[in-house]
């Protein structure tokens, strides 16, 4: 299997703030938007963008919660091993809210899905936004597209993206992998 760099850390690093800046410029001040990571890699994304727009920006009160879609995916019981379930962490009301969905990697819209059927547990939002660092265009099975991306690539179904965070990987990173 061969790999090539798609962002290296200071790359991810332009592209948080340049999202964190568009959040801004549509959002204001938050004061009717929150953020939902979808777990578990979504979580990492919007953990650094909620950093950003808080200690660099300066938004008060910007209310974070972290989404689980285990059992709302439509392939939960197609897998030969269970799928594990991680933690749902919303300690507040979407009612009305405009909520930015956060995940990695938009492949075929599968995971986007089930967040969007998960989050109306909690309540109808006014809004749902999407954001992704990835965004690959091709491979949609769901007629689902970002309002936000930091990059998108034209990958083949063959070939898998993978995002490196340095609370899991020490590094910030982006890669393609090729089959070879």
């Amino acid at each position: 299997m061969s790999s090539k760099t798609l962002l290296n850390s200071k790359e991810i690093e332009i592209i948080l703030h340049r999202l964190a800046c568009q959040l801004i410029e549509n959002h204001n001040d938050f004061s009717n938007t929150v953020l939902i990571g979808l777990q578990p890699r979504g979580t990492f994304l919007a953990n650094r963008l909620k950093e950003i727009l808080t200690e660099q920006y300066h938004i008060k009160n910007l209310k974070l919660g972290l989404l689980d879609i285990t059992f709302y995916r439509d392939d939960f019981r197609r897998r030969e091993e269970p799928l594990e379930a991680t933690n749902t962490t919303i300690d507040f009301l979407i009612e009305d809210k405009n909520v930015i969905l956060i995940d990695d990697v938009l492949f075929s819209g599968r995971s986007i899905r089930a967040g969007l059927s998960a989050i109306q547990d909690f309540g109808r939002p006014k809004l749902v936004e999407l954001l992704v660092l990835i965004d690959r265009r091709f491979s949609r099975h769901l007629p689902i597209q970002p309002n936000y991306k930091g990059r998108q690539v034209d990958a083949i179904n063959q070939e898998k993206v993978k995002v490196y965070w340095k609370e899991t990987h020490n590094k910030d990173a982006v890669y393609i992998e090729h089959n070879t």
